[in-house]
């Protein structure tokens, strides 16, 4: 009997244990799915509630994104959206890509950056049709039609906090105001990875966690393979006479080194906890620094861009002793490098193709090759 006695003890001990196990398995499951995974980008999170409500947090910023037919809450220091949202202003036009990548430019009615401005074709289309409206610039935006189209969100980059009043004022009039900070993610698919955050805010987070997985995929596979050994250096030539460079720290200088090459410029001075992207140097520190790279890109987003080797050599005639001038490795950025910020993964690729030396150049998206 007394064995049975034990026997039957062990065997509850054993179920209840399980259970315990089961139940605390089940609630780190639950845990889990109650956040948003995120792996690269850190400048923002969500969290979920059990009924689908979102708290999205961007630095000291919080706000409880709500799906339709959910009622809302009270949320402590949290500004309240209630989904769909359909008359969004977009003034950073980083921002306005993956809308266009989500099928989402119906929740897109004013944007900050002018028509002639814009390189991609959607919102091209969608400001001639006049499905979205100019409504001035970050700094300076026509109040008056904001509140006249009803804007449920104003979107901005960091730029806005040199205009502290401009944002105070938008909420002032009822606008929220979210600041995106995908520039000061350390990794360029953390940038990438906020297609996800704009996916909540459409309703389009499925699609948005397959778009993000299928470009970080591509992206893996040339971060796996080895290094070309190829430097390059990425620059423009200012109307003043210098060159403007990328920091080290910016996220197309990370770009180079991914895919396989060297950034040339990747001893400057170390991150000053700035945004700053770019800088400024002498041409003959250029030179000096820039000479014996493999690889020239020339970034054509400022002045409009080239197609000849010779054109350069115009605005620059000491660039001739350079050995990718004389190589004929010489790379220009096309005009939707820096607006299409979905394409990061596509352009990393490119990168990849142009230092390994396979790149078609017919079949390249992001550059083109001086003739």
């Amino acid at each position: 009997m007394k064995r049975r006695l034990c026997a039957l003890l062990l065997a509850v001990l054993t179920l209840c244990s399980c259970v315990q196990t089961q139940s605390q398995t089940e609630k780190t499951e639950s845990n889990a799915a109650a956040h948003m995974v995120l792996r690269y980008a850190d400048q923002f999170t969500v969290d979920y509630d059990a009924d689908g409500r979102a708290l999205v947090t961007i630095g000291d910023d919080r706000f409880l994104v709500v799906p339709e037919g959910v009622e809302t809450r009270e949320e402590t220091g949290a500004t309240t959206l209630c989904l769909p949202l359909r008359t969004i202003y977009t003034a950073s036009s980083a921002a306005m890509d993956p809308f266009v990548r989500l099928d989402a430019l119906d929740t897109v009615r004013l944007t900050g950056t002018k028509r002639e401005d814009w390189s991609l074709p959607e919102v091209q289309r969608a400001m001639d049709a006049g499905t979205i409206l100019y409504a001035g610039k970050y700094a300076a935006p026509d109040y008056e039609l904001l509140l006249a189209e009803g804007t449920a969100l104003a979107v901005e980059n960091t730029m806005i906090y040199h205009s502290p009043e401009t944002k105070e004022q938008l909420e002032e009039l009822g606008i929220p105001v979210l600041v995106e900070r995908s520039s000061y993610e350390s990794h360029p698919l953390g940038r990438l990875e906020w297609i996800k955050l704009y996916g909540l805010l459409t309703g389009k987070t499925a699609e948005a966690e397959a778009f993000f997985n299928e470009q970080a995929a591509l992206a893996e596979s040339i971060f796996a393979q080895e290094s070309t050994g190829k430097t390059a250096a990425f620059f423009f030539l200012t109307a003043s006479g210098g060159v403007n460079v990328r920091r080290p720290e910016d996220y197309v200088a990370k770009m180079i080194s991914l895919a396989g090459g060297r950034y040339v410029f990747d001893d400057l001075a170390a991150d000053d906890g700035s945004a700053r992207s770019t800088m400024n140097m002498q041409t003959e520190d250029f030179y000096v620094g820039a000479k014996d790279a493999d690889v020239l890109i020339y970034n054509a987003t400022i002045d409009g861009g080239m197609e000849t080797m010779t054109e350069l050599l115009v605005k620059a005639d000491w660039l001739a002793d350079f050995r990718a001038v004389q190589s004929g490795n010489v790379w220009c950025t096309e005009a939707d490098l820096f607006q299409q910020t979905s394409g990061i993964a596509a352009m990393i690729d490119e990168f990849h193709r142009i230092f390994s030396g396979t790149a078609d150049e017919t079949a390249l998206q992001y550059f083109h090759k001086l003739s």
